[in-house]
């Protein structure tokens, strides 16, 4: 699931290196800062080793837009809805936070 327009991928596919990129700026600027932190700290100690697949996968949470909902389900605060529960969103339940902004 991928929020990028369906016909620039067709025109210009983009690579997979700027895909990372653009992922990693959008995980340090996504709305609220605790999940700017959390989100960029994880994006920077992940987004390399990710398969396409988790690519997508993450691409898809920080699509919602929605960054209570989000923060609720990495804390297990309350369950996701079916699609949205994947291996990245069981990393992110894992990941311990350190301040990787430097």
């Amino acid at each position: 699931m991928s929020d990028r327009p369906s016909s620039a991928n067709e025109t210009n596919p983009e690579s997979l290196e700027t895909r990372r990129r653009r992922l990693l700026y959008r995980s340090w600027y996504c709305g609220i800062k605790e999940m700017d932190l959390l989100l960029g700290s994880f994006a920077k100690q992940h987004l390399e080793s990710m398969t396409e697949a988790q690519l997508d996968s993450y691409e898809a949470l920080l699509g919602m837009n929605n960054d209570p909902a989000l923060y609720d389900w990495i804390m297990g605060r309350s369950e996701p809805p079916p699609g949205m529960n994947s291996d990245v969103l069981d990393m992110l339940r894992n990941f311990k936070f350190i301040d990787a902004r430097s």
